[in-house]
């Protein structure tokens, strides 16, 4: 009986532990695999007879004097900078949604209801819904902001050039600050009453409140949330491939379209593996030291 209880916690995980390794371990470790072979499109047919590269595959990716290693470079940095924008605003949108839906007042369900809106939509559609509406001549945004308004005096391009980077923006954001007032009106739910009614009778204001009782509150919340806003921006791949098709403009070539592009375009899939090996790693390394350096925050407060 005493083994029986022993083992059955893990027969029962067993299944999710076997799924696991089929749907995530066992591919990754493919992949890892590719990384050191010269894989193309000659070798698919027989993996056995690609030849060994070794690192080589590495080398190249991280050689920033090559062509590959300064379009990563540039993938990478863009990929920087559409994630910092991005988490940041789906935070700021979030907070603000979730604070203002604390109060009481006629209409908050259905305001809520239209909130989580983008982020029940497949994600697919959603964002073909926004291709369609940021096409230059026959989208309703040039047609608000050219034809009703007259902001400018020609239709831009949303979907090239510059425009490209901040319309991957604001599609990105509308997804993900559903999500993120999600999380943190749950967490507000929370936060004991008593602590606003001993700061407005201390004569808190509402920004103080604010600053004082509600974010230092939403702390174990916040650090879990923007981890998880992090990974997923980061390696979102369906959003600018939905929006710009197999090759995204330069200035919104993120590094999931890149490596896409290394793999399954030029046909080099040991490129593409070392590329994918080398995201993982920084992906680790970023979670493990923001997870340090949370853990000690916590603990020195």
């Amino acid at each position: 009986m005493r083994l029986r209880r022993a083992a059955l916690p893990y027969l029962l995980i067993l299944p999710a532990v076997l799924l696991e390794l089929l749907v995530h371990l066992v591919p990754m470790l493919i992949g890892i695999g590719m990384s050191f072979l010269k894989l193309t499109q000659f070798f698919l047919r027989n993996w056995s007879a690609a030849p060994f590269a070794g690192l080589d595959n590495y080398a190249v990716a991280v050689d920033f004097d090559s062509a590959v290693g300064r379009s990563l470079l540039h993938s990478f940095l863009v990929t920087v900078v559409f994630t910092v924008l991005t988490v940041g605003l789906s935070w700021l949108f979030g907070i603000c949604g979730a604070v203002l839906m604390q109060g009481s007042f006629r209409g908050r369900a259905v305001l809520r209801a239209l909130f989580l809106v983008p982020y029940a939509l497949p994600v697919y559609a959603g964002v073909i819904t926004w291709s369609f509406l940021l096409q230059r001549d026959s989208g309703l945004v040039n047609h608000v902001l050219v034809d009703q308004l007259h902001l400018f005096g020609e239709r831009p391009f949303w979907l090239i050039g510059s425009n490209s980077f901040w319309s991957l923006i604001v599609v990105c954001v509308w997804r993900s600050w559903p999500f993120a007032f999600l999380v943190l009106m749950a967490g507000l739910q929370n936060i004991p009453g008593d602590l606003y009614e001993a700061a407005a009778i201390d004569g808190a204001g509402w920004g103080r409140r604010l600053r004082a009782v509600t974010l230092p509150m939403l702390r174990p919340v916040n650090q879990v949330l923007v981890l998880v806003l992090f990974l997923w921006t980061f390696n979102d791949f369906n959003t600018p491939y939905v929006l710009f098709g197999k090759s995204a403009p330069q200035d919104a070539d993120l590094i999931s379209i890149h490596i896409y592009q290394s793999s399954f375009v030029t046909w080099n899939f040991g490129s593409g593996s070392a590329m994918s090996v080398l995201l993982l790693l920084f992906l680790l390394v970023v979670t493990a030291v923001y997870l340090v350096a949370t853990s000690r925050r916590r603990s020195d407060a």
